[in-house]
C-alpha cells in the first residue's frame, strides 16, 4: 500500500520550505536577539537547533501518527495536520522554562573546567546528532532522537577530554533500553490485540461482543494515556508521583466507561457484525490517542533540539557550565516550529514505514500500539527504566505482526487438525462398515450399505487429495516464509536493529570528528 507519493516538483518546493526556515532563524538571531555577545556564533547555533528540530520532525513523530495512518483511521494530510498542532502545544505548553543541558547525564559538566570546550561539545553533538538523524530519515529508519543526541555528546566529549569524561554506568543502561524497549512494547501491543481477537472477533455475535468490551478497553486507554500525560507530557508544569498519576489515571478512566458505554451502543446500531465496521469503533480513540502521544512527545523531545542551544546560549551569557539552563521563549518556539515543518516535509517517508511498511494494520491493531506506547512509559517510570519511545512503538508494530502470524498458524493448524480427524474417523467407519457386509443377509441390505461405503470412498478420497498438492519439504519451507512476509516484513525489522545498534556509535563517531574539525584542525574561536 502506497500512501506516500512524491513529484519531482514536491522534492523542490521542500527544500524551499526548509532553506526558508533555516534563514529566518538565522535573521532573527543576528538582528532580533538586540546587542548580545557572539551573535554570528549564536545565529549559527540556532540554524543547527533549527535543523535538529527538523529532523525530529521528520524521524521520530511518524512513531506516534504512522500507525493511525496505516489502519486509515486518519489521512496523511489529517495526521500531520494533527500532530504539527500538538508537537508544538506540547513544545510549548509543556516543554518547561528550564532543561538539562546534558541529556541522561551522559556526561559531567563538572570535568569540564573550560567554557569554550563545553560550548564546542554541545555544538558538535547537536550538529553530529542531526546528521545522523538525517541520514536515518533518508534510509527510511526510525531512530531515537534522543539516543541521536546521547551519542552527539559521548562522542564530542571523547574527542575533547578523554574517554573518562563520559558515565559508562548510564550508557549501559541507555544499552539496555535498546532491549527493553521493544520487547515491552512488542509484549503489551500483541497482548491487546489478543485481547480484542479473542473477546470480541472469534466470538459468534462479534457485535454484542464489541458493545461489552469496547467500552472498557477504552476506558484502560483513558487510565493509560492520563497516566502517562501526567507522568511525562505535563511533568514541566506539574510535578506528580507515579501513585498520584496512576489514581488521577483510574478516576479518568471510570469517568470515561460512563461517558463512553452509551455512545458506543448508540454507535453500535448502524454496524454489523463485519470486522471493518467494529474496527471502526476504535476510530475516534486512536485519534485522540495520536494526539496525546503527540503532545507528550513535543514536551519531551524538543529538548532534543533545544537543550544544547539553551546550553550554549547561557553559557555565552554568563560565562558559566551548568547542569540545568533556562530556556528563552524564542528558543523554544526554534525548536516548535521546527518539529512542525520537519513533520510536514519529510515526515510522510517515515510515516509509510511504520504505517505501513512493517505490517498491515487497521484501526484496532494501531490502537494496540497505541496503548504499549503509553503503559510501557508508565512501567519503565515505576521500575525507573530509561526507555526509548521510538522503540516501543516499533516494537508494538512487530509484535502485533508477528502474533498475526501466530493466530494465522494456530487457525491453519486447526483446520488441519479438525481434517485429520475427519478423516481418521471415515477410515473407522469404512472398516466397521466391511466387517457388517458378512453379516447381513439380504441382497438389498447390502447393497444400501454398498452404497453408503461407495459415497464415504468418495468423501474420504476428496478430504485425502481435494485439490491438495504434496510440496517438497524445501518448498514447504519457502512457502511458509512467504506467508510470514504476508505478516512481517523481515527485511524492515533487520533495517530498523541495525539503524538502532549504530545510531549511538554513528551520531559519536560524527560528533567526534566535528569536534576534531572545529577545534583540532581549523582551529575556530568563540
Amino acid at each position: 500500500m502506497n500512501i506516500y507519493r512524491e513529484t519531482p516538483n514536491a522534492k523542490f518546493y521542500k527544500l524551499g520550505i526548509v532553506i526558508l526556515f533555516l534563514v529566518i532563524v538565522m535573521l532573527f538571531a543576528i538582528f532580533g536577539l538586540g546587542n548580545i555577545e557572539k551573535t554570528t556564533f549564536l545565529a549559527f547555533v540556532a540554524v543547527v537547533g533549527g535543523y535538529m528540530a527538523m529532523n525530529i520532525g521528520a524521524n521520530d513523530v511518524a512513531n506516534n501518527v504512522g500507525p493511525a495512518v496505516g489502519s486509515k483511521a486518519l489521512t496523511l494530510t489529517g495526521a500531520v495536520i494533527i500532530a504539527i498542532i500538538f508537537e508544538a502545544s506540547g513544545a510549548l505548553i509543556a516543554g518547561g522554562d528550564v532543561i538539562s543541558t546534558i541529556k541522561k547525564g551522559i556526561i559531567d559538566p563538572k570535568l569540564i573546567i573550560d567554557t569554550s570546550i563545553f560550548i564546542w561539545v554541545m555544538f558538535s553533538a547537536l550538529l553530529g546528532g542531526a546528521i545522523w538523524l538525517n541520514l536515518a530519515t533518508a534510509l527510511g529508519a526510525p531512530v531515537s532522537t534522543t539516543h541521536s543526541i546521547v551519542g552527539g555528546i559521548m562522542g564530542a566529549a571523547i574527542a575533547s577530554s578523554g574517554w573518562e569524561l563520559v558515565n559508562w554506568g548510564m550508557m549501559t543502561k541507555i544499552a539496555a533500553s535498546w532491549v527493553i524497549s521493544p520487547v515491552l512494547g512488542g509484549l503489551i501491543a500483541a497482548l491487546f490485540l489478543y485481547i480484542i481477537q479473542d473477546r470480541i472477533f472469534h466470538k459468534d455475535e462479534t457485535l454484542e461482543a464489541a458493545k461489552k468490551i469496547v467500552p472498557i478497553l477504552i476506558a484502560i486507554m483513558s487510565c493509560a494515556f492520563v497516566t502517562y500525560l501526567a507522568l511525562k507530557g505535563l511533568k514541566k508544569l506539574i510535578k506528580l508521583d507515579i501513585t498520584t498519576s496512576v489514581f488521577i489515571g483510574i478516576i479518568a478512566g471510570v469517568i470515561t466507561y460512563v461517558i463512553v458505554k452509551p455512545l458506543i451502543k448508540k454507535a453500535s446500531q448502524s454496524l454489523s457484525n463485519e470486522k471493518d465496521d467494529i474496527n471502526t469503533l476504535f476510530t475516534l480513540p486512536l485519534i485522540f490517542a495520536a494526539a496525546l502521544l503527540c503532545f507528550a512527545h513535543g514536551a519531551n523531545d524538543v529538548a532534543n533540539a533545544i537543550g544544547p542551544v539553551a546550553a550554549i546560549y547561557e553559557a555565552l551569557q554568563t560565562g558559566l557550565i551548568t547542569k540545568k539552563a533556562t530556556i528563552p521563549l524564542w528558543i523554544m518556539v526554534v525548536g516548535a516550529i521546527g518539529i512542525a515543518v520537519g513533520l510536514a516535509t519529510y515526515g510522510p517517508k517515515l510515516i509509510k514505514t511504520v504505517g505501513s511498511e512493517i505490517t498491515d494494520l487497521d484501526q484496532g491493531r494501531a490502537w494496540s500500539i497505541a496503548m504499549s506506547s503509553a503503559i510501557v512509559v508508565i512501567i519503565a517510570s515505576w521500575l525507573g527504566l530509561p526507555v526509548s519511545s521510538t522503540h516501543i512503538a516499533i516494537g508494538g508494530v512487530f509484535g502485533v505482526g508477528y502474533l498475526r502470524y501466530y493466530l494465522y498458524q494456530l487457525h491453519a493448524n486447526e483446520i488441519e487438525g479438525v481434517k485429520a480427524h475427519h478423516v481418521k474417523s471415515i477410515r473407522k467407519k469404512l472398516v466397521k462398515w466391511d466387517n457388517k457386509l458378512t453379516e447381513l443377509e439380504t441382497e438389498v441390505e447390502k447393497n444400501q450399505l454398498l452404497d453408503k461405503i461407495k459415497l464415504k470412498k468418495q468423501e474420504l478420497e476428496t478430504m485425502e487429495t481435494g485439490g491438495n498438492v504434496d510440496f517438497t519439504k524445501k518448498e514447504k519451507k519457502k512457502m511458509a516464509k512467504i506467508t510470514q512476509r504476508q505478516y512481517v516484513r523481515k527485511g524492515m525489522l533487520a533495517k530498523i536493529i541495525t539503524a538502532w545498534l549504530v545510531t549511538v556509535p554513528m551520531s559519536a563517531l560524527i560528533g567526534g570528528i566535528l569536534y576534531y574539525i572545529f577545534v583540532d584542525l581549523l582551529k575556530l574561536q568563540i
